[in-house]
């Protein structure tokens, strides 16, 4: 295939709002770091969480010397999300809080404390550093949009973040946390010309007319 043809192509991004799963699990896991972390500066914190109808579940491995109340910090998420109801999903006050917590293991904290040259007698002043098990991710800017984002991502962001502006002012009555966006964009030459297909997925209370959400 030429340069040509791999310059016109369709590219697809999508957003979720703040009632998404995904977008939850982060932002409670985010949340527990923040406060422990708040706390004692050299905490080590690994948080995994699954939420399902009713209940959720969080486990990994943490070592501080301050925790600080997960299943607290749990519903104060879900309620502040706008999970206050069976109806919507899961009810931040009443629904079920599973923590299982231990101290990191003690072979991954061996590498995150020293390195293994540090460890074999070179004491190298950049050989001291460990190294944990988390990737980076990392990308570039690009002049497509103001913010110097690629214009999919940009525009399925800024529709994901306007469904959760008008559920939370009220604009649009009816609307529930969970939602995402998608964004469809024609290239030519490298530049984006057109938006092919835009996907905005809500979730609401029963009884809408679709036509009449749409």
């Amino acid at each position: 295939m030429s340069a040509a043809n791999l310059s016109n192509r369709t590219f697809t991004s999508e957003s979720v709002t703040a009632g998404h799963p995904d977008k939850l699990c982060d932002r409670i896991a985010d949340t527990v770091l923040d406060n422990i972390l708040r706390a004692d500066p050299a905490a080590r914190v690994a948080v995994e969480l699954l939420v399902t109808r009713g209940q959720v579940h969080v486990a990994g491995e943490i070592s501080t010397t301050d925790y600080c109340d997960v299943a607290g910090v749990v519903r104060d998420v879900l309620i502040d999300t706008g999970y206050t109801s069976a109806e919507s999903g899961i009810d931040g006050g009443s629904c079920g809080v599973s923590v299982s917590i231990e101290d990191q293991s003690p072979d991954i904290a061996a590498g995150v404390n020293r390195s293994v040259e540090w460890r074999s007698g070179q004491h190298e002043r950049l050989d001291a550093q460990g190294a944990g098990d988390q990737g980076t991710v990392f990308g570039f800017a690009c002049d497509e949009t103001a913010e110097l984002m690629p214009l999919p991502i940009h525009a399925a962001h800024r529709m994901a973040e306007r469904l959760e502006q008008v559920r939370r002012d009220g604009i649009v009555q009816g609307l529930r946390p969970d939602g995402k966006t998608q964004a469809s964009v024609r290239y030519e030459g490298g530049r984006p010309v057109g938006l092919e297909t835009v996907v905005l997925s809500a979730q609401h209370e029963p009884g809408w007319d679709l036509g009449e959400l749409a």
